[in-house]
C-alpha cells in the first residue's frame, strides 16, 4: 500500500499495489497547473485509489480533464481525463515514498521544453 498527503497534511491518499504505469506529462497543461517544467504521474485504477483524510477539490481544466488540488495549501494531486477511464494518475511527488516510482514513459513528449533533458 502506497501512501500520500498534500504539503499541508489536510489531505491523505492510499493507493493498492504498484501503479499500471508511471511517467513523465510535458504538456503545458500540467506545466502551469504546477508550475514546473514537466509532472510526474503514477497512474492507478480508480478503484484502488482512496483519499482518507479530507478530499481534493477539483479544477475541471479542460472539455474531459478534471485536476485535483487541496483548496487549503494548493498541492496538486491528481488528474483524471476521459482519455484513461478508469483510471486516476497521482502526482509522484505528493507520496509519502516516491523513491520506487520512477518514471518509465512520457506523455505529450511534442510539447517538451527544449532545454529539458531527462534521462
Amino acid at each position: 500500500m502506497l501512501t500520500g498527503q498534500c504539503l499541508c497534511g489536510a489531505i491523505r491518499f492510499t493507493a493498492e499495489g504498484p501503479p499500471k504505469w508511471t511517467g513523465y506529462c510535458h504538456c503545458r497543461s500540467c506545466r502551469r497547473q504546477t508550475g514546473a517544467p514537466v509532472s510526474a504521474y503514477a497512474g492507478f485504477e480508480t478503484a484502488k485509489v482512496r483519499f482518507t483524510e479530507g478530499a481534493p477539490a477539483y479544477y475541471v481544466s479542460s472539455r474531459g480533464v478534471r485536476r485535483g488540488f487541496c483548496a487549503r495549501c494548493g498541492s496538486t494531486l491528481s488528474y483524471e481525463g476521459e482519455r484513461w477511464p478508469g483510471e486516476v494518475h497521482l502526482h509522484i511527488g505528493a507520496f509519502d515514498d516516491s523513491s520506487g516510482l520512477a518514471p518509465n514513459g512520457q506523455a505529450f513528449a511534442d510539447e517538451r521544453l527544449p532545454w529539458l533533458h531527462l534521462t
